[in-house]
């Protein structure tokens, strides 16, 4: 399962093909990577149906298009379009420059500092700004968008490379200019998993993704706490990842066997997944009062896990409504080097639940604003240590969450 989003829906008249001629070797390239990602799908993704996109159709609208650009940008955007049609948040095609960053995301390198979302095909918001890092030096605030760099739009083929300034075009909520120089700069990655225990009481697990190891980690950490500590699991910006790990936190949690949802292939062949031990050193699920951290950001297997343990009556969620970007997803590598994220299978919760869509609704819905996030504030965990503060608080509140209108 992976969380890589779909390409950016944007006008088809945006691509157009250059009036210098096309070399014969990229023009070859453009069509051994749109035929790979067009068959694909056709033969491969879940819905045989393709959710009633004539695909044939599909092909002669966008393959010239792909045949005709003369750089990664144009030819990703081109088949990134075609994907929009399946309406697929885990449909996506990312370019050679863009696999090779999400390749050594864990790595020390170059960086600016900044984590961003698409907002339209040319412009991107800032999520967040790293502590000590060139953009936070530079003054690029949460919320703002970027426009530009270097007078491009932030695109596939985009390089950062320590000590290269970079001159970047970033609008404020009121739209007001902010053109600012970054000079990225290696720094230690972020890592995959990280703990907070500042506070008495109360443990926060954080976990960026899903990645491999993240279950035998939580069991390291979850082994050493008291029966009284309560754990707070942030999975807030969390794309997702592997369907193994997911499971390995629910045994974290859950007692093995328990079904926790169902998956259903392209044949329409239903499989119930069960628990499997896989937590860590752990040997049990453990006892402790549990709160998961969510909003709109949480993705695929970071929506999964909160819904089987909401439905389960084990953990309080708080935070936002998350993505609703639920399907079993596989990533194959093109041959240009870059990535196609293909939709493989559908989810249904043990409930009867159907995430892709819809997403996870929290017990307690807590909102970061922007304003939050630069006065470094923190609504959703505030809610949650006292929620978890209070006695049976997970029981009562998922109790309340669920009761009828009246």
């Amino acid at each position: 399962m992976a969380g890589v989003p779909a390409s950016a829906r944007v006008a088809v008249d945006e691509v157009v093909a250059s009036p210098v001629p096309m070399p014969r070797a990229r023009a070859r390239m453009n069509a051994r990577v749109f035929d790979t990602v067009w068959n694909t799908v056709r033969r491969q993704y879940y819905d045989p149906g393709l959710h009633g996109v004539d695909w044939h159709q599909a092909r002669g609208t966008y393959r010239p298009m792909a045949l005709a650009a003369t750089d990664d940008r144009l030819l990703y955007r081109a088949i990134g379009q075609m994907l929009d049609l399946l309406d697929d948040q885990h449909a996506g095609a990312i370019s050679p420059a863009m696999a090779r960053r999400q390749d050594v995301a864990r790595t020390r390198r170059a960086v600016m500092g900044v984590v961003l979302s698409r907002e339209t095909s040319d412009v991107w918001r800032v999520d967040t700004v790293r502590a000590g890092s060139p953009a936070e030096e530079a003054g690029i605030q949460p919320g703002w968008r970027l426009q530009s760099v270097d007078g491009q739009s932030w695109g596939v083929d985009f390089a950062v490379e320590d000590g290269r300034p970079l001159r970047l075009d970033l609008t404020d909520e009121a739209g007001a200019l902010h053109t600012v120089t970054v000079v990225p700069r290696e720094m230690e990655p972020i890592p995959a998993f990280s703990l907070d225990d500042s506070r008495p009481g109360v443990v926060v697990l954080r976990a960026e993704g899903f990645e491999p190891g993240l279950g035998r980690w939580l069991g390291e950490q979850l082994a050493r706490l008291s029966p009284e500590t309560d754990v707070i699991l942030d999975l807030r910006g969390n794309p997702g990842g592997l369907l193994l790990e997911a499971d390995a936190t629910l045994s974290c949690f859950l007692p093995a066997r328990q079904d926790w949802a169902t998956r259903i292939s392209r044949s329409g062949r239903p499989v119930t997944l069960s628990v499997m031990p896989g937590c860590g050193p752990l040997q049990a699920p453990i006892a402790n009062d549990v709160a998961l951290l969510v909003d709109g950001n949480s993705r695929s297997a970071a929506e999964l896990t909160p819904a089987a343990l909401q439905e389960a009556g084990r953990a309080l969620v708080i935070g936002e409504h998350t993505a609703g970007a639920v399907l079993i997803s596989q990533d194959m590598r093109l041959p240009d080097g870059g990535r196609l994220t293909l939709s493989r299978a559908d989810y249904i919760t043990s409930g009867g639940v159907r995430l892709e869509k819809n997403g996870v609704e929290p017990d307690i819905v807590a909102r970061r604003s922007t304003e939050d996030l630069r006065a470094g504030r923190d609504p959703a965990l505030d809610a949650a240590i006292h929620a978890l503060a209070q006695p049976d608080a997970v029981q009562r509140a998922q109790a309340a969450a669920r009761r009828p209108d009246l």
